[in-house]
């Protein structure tokens, strides 16, 4: 039965399926709490399959749920083989992974292939074997600089802020890009590259159809460790001249990550989180025998205009194209703020943010959507002083992620909105008391909400499959709106602008974040907004 529904949940796409998917980002911590400690774990993730089935997603992608001390909140991995207690148990990841396909969903899982945890067996051995052991060879050791070696090793920082080095008791330095609890493992070492294909074989074997690597483009460092000499340079992680970001010693790795990747069956694919300087040098990373996808962060960050919009979508799908390659779009994640608050937030935010969801997923390729965004939910930019524990403020106090990874409101009722088991001491961060008309309970409700936006503009793309691969063809409109078809007359059409803006009808009405006025083959669309078109003719 299982294999049945699958393959009609994914008919017309057996194979190249991740071509045009829609990818749901299931922030593990933040999405459902099954067991009631206040902390979202596989269970709460399970019970929800039905939810993402409806709302019309091809897969989930599920951040780090392994044995981990929580130092960077699973990031720093202590067992890429278990599951950390917090989330539940191996046995949950299989139910979870089994009861994903039977609701048609494929399911990507998060490895972490930079760093592990300070915690993790292969960096107790290395510390406990002192300096000149083979264990230490698994990581990146070095004696420091200065007439003592009381000096890091050269002038890297940390992207948490810092030295990239801390120093051992016995003297060594050991390289950390992130934080020092994140040990950065060496790559040149044949031990690492055996022990992450085995890992992932382990998940392969169990039934995962991808994963999404974190830090891709990070794994290698520059030959010599050299200086960089200009500290804010360190900060910008696709800044081409810093050496141990995007250096082209990582394409080997994913090229023997690809063809591991082929010998299963199902068209199991690797997506690269990889920061690059240029759109030319991201698309490295998804020539035809790398990595399957990479997430397209110059989409992310462009600024709500249309200039600016039509010129990254122009050189995205061009030099994805180049190497055969769909592009990405996505328009938040659990490490930037949410996209309604940077467009504005309030009305504006929101008006904004409906409209980027349509513009979004009408576009060729993948699309990725994070947790809550479906529900129009803002960055929470309030929260106590005691809740905030992300390791990245240290380095600026106003750039942690703690806002955009508050828990889901499932329902319109205090304290836990159904995020949690009633009786629960509270939710590992609170969720703001405003939060229950955005809930998923309210917004089933009521035909016009965000979520319901979410599920009709899935549903037409599914019904639509051919238009989610096929070419963009751009068409004249007024400064400030963008314009263009898909497949046979299928238009959107994008109003960037806080005024109405007129233009000719393409059709009838499909979709709209709001409602545009057509009068005599005129549409007004209303400030910030999006519409889809039907010819009826075509």
């Amino acid at each position: 039965m299982t294999e049945l529904v699958y393959a009609d949940r994914a008919a017309g796409t057996a194979t190249r399926w991740w071509r045009d998917a829609v990818i749901y980002q299931v922030y593990v911590r933040s999405f459902a709490d099954g067991n009631g400690d206040g902390v979202g774990d596989l269970l709460g993730a399970r019970g929800r399959l039905p939810y993402l089935a409806d709302l019309g997603v091809d897969a989930i992608w599920l951040t780090p749920f392994f044995t981990s001390p929580m130092a960077d909140f699973g990031y720093d991995v202590a067992d890429y083989r278990d599951v950390d207690p917090i989330f539940g148990s191996l046995d949950d990841a299989r139910a979870l992974i089994d009861d994903a396909h039977d609701h048609g969903l494929r399911i990507i899982v998060d490895v972490v292939p930079n760093h592990t945890s300070d915690q993790h067996v292969w960096f107790a051995e290395a510390v406990a074997a002192g300096p000149g052991a083979p264990a230490r060879e698994r990581y990146i050791f070095r004696q420091g600089r200065g007439a003592a070696g009381e000096l890091p090793p050269n002038d890297w920082e940390s992207v948490f802020g810092g030295s990239a080095w801390t120093r051992l008791p016995d003297g060594e330095w050991y390289l950390h890009l992130f934080a020092p609890e994140q040990p950065d493992l060496n790559w040149e070492n044949p031990e690492v590259h055996a022990e992450f294909e085995s890992i992932l074989r382990f998940w392969l074997d169990l039934g995962v159809d991808g994963f999404r690597i974190d830090v891709a483009h990070g794994m290698v460092k520059a030959e010599g460790l050299p200086d960089i000499g200009h500290s804010d340079q360190i900060r910008m992680i696709g800044a081409d001249v810093v050496p141990f970001f995007d250096q082209d010693g990582v394409h080997e790795i994913h090229r023997a990550w690809r063809r591991l990747l082929d010998s299963y069956p199902g068209e199991r694919i690797g997506v690269a989180e990889a920061w690059a300087p240029s759109p030319q040098r991201l698309a490295n990373y998804v020539r035809p025998d790398e990595l399957h996808q990479a997430f397209n962060f110059h989409f992310l960050n462009t600024p709500w205009e249309a200039e600016g919009f039509r010129a990254v979508i122009e050189e995205s799908l061009a030099t994805a194209g180049l190497v055969g390659a769909p592009s990405t779009w996505v328009l938040s994640n659990h490490d930037v703020k949410r996209h309604l608050t940077r467009y504005g937030g309030g009305e504006v935010g929101l008006r904004r943010s409906r409209a980027a969801a349509l513009l979004t997923l009408s576009l060729p390729g993948s699309a990725y959507v994070y947790q809550g965004e479906e529900l129009g939910l803002p960055e929470v930019l309030d929260l106590p002083e005691e809740f905030l524990r992300d390791p990245q403020r240290l380095r600026n106090p106003n750039d942690g992620r703690d806002g955009c990874r508050v828990p889901l409101p499932w329902s319109d009722g205090e304290p836990h909105f159904g995020f949690s088991l009633s009786g629960v001491n509270g939710t590992w961060l609170p969720i703001p008391s405003s939060w229950g008309p955005l809930s998923v309970e309210s917004q089933l409700e009521e035909p016009l909400s965000t979520l319901n936006l979410y599920r009709d503009a899935l549903r037409i793309r599914r019904e639509r499959r051919a238009f989610g691969d096929t070419p963009l063809a751009w068409l004249d409109s007024p400064e400030g709106t963008l314009a263009f078809t898909r497949d046979a007359g299928f238009t959107c059409t994008v109003n960037l602008t806080g005024a109405p803006v007129e233009l000719p009808a393409p059709g009838r009405v499909l979709l709209a974040s709001a409602e545009p006025v057509v009068q005599g083959g005129v549409a007004c669309l209303a400030p910030d907004s999006a519409v889809w078109w039907q010819r009826d003719d075509a």
